[in-house]
């Protein structure tokens, strides 16, 4: 005697995610859902791994899922990733992020590097960001920038 395995409706194998295209409210795409993460005390979601390319994998903490559906997982926002383009409020070009500062325990983003330049590069707290979507909307002008040190 066999027994069919009925699992309740609200539950979904992590695997039927990958593969997914991730995108925002404005319907920007940011790639693919490489892994699921979980947490491995309390075993829930707690973050996934967007694959964006040749060797570009980034990691999304679960504040910024907003939901999966059949073919996407949707976003509650725009991330802030490395090789961003950095705009300032006048939508002058000041850069791209090179690097992302996160707290260790939180993993929440305390800081973006800006590399202007091949070898120069400004490190900004994340008060000084006014907005994200395609690009990384400073809230300051390329002058004031470039008289930071």
């Amino acid at each position: 005697m066999s027994v069919k395995l009925e699992s309740p409706t609200h539950m979904v194998a992590a695997d039927d995610f990958t593969g997914k295209k991730v995108i925002d409210r404005e319907g920007i795409e940011y790639g693919k859902v490489k892994h699921i993460q979980i947490n491995q005390n309390t075993l829930s979601v707690c973050g996934v791994t967007i694959h964006q390319g040749f060797r570009k994998d980034y990691f999304l903490s679960e504040d910024y899922i907003d939901k999966f559906t059949e073919k996407t997982l949707l976003l509650s926002r725009p991330p802030i990733r490395i090789g961003s383009q950095v705009i300032d409020t006048d939508r002058r070009k000041i850069g791209k992020i090179k690097r992302l500062h996160r707290k260790p325990d939180t993993n929440e983003l305390e800081s973006i590097e800006i590399a202007d330049g091949l070898r120069h590069s400004k490190i900004l707290s994340k008060s000084e960001i006014w907005g994200v979507g395609e690009k990384v909307i400073l809230g300051i002008t390329k002058d004031q920038f470039k008289k930071l040190e």
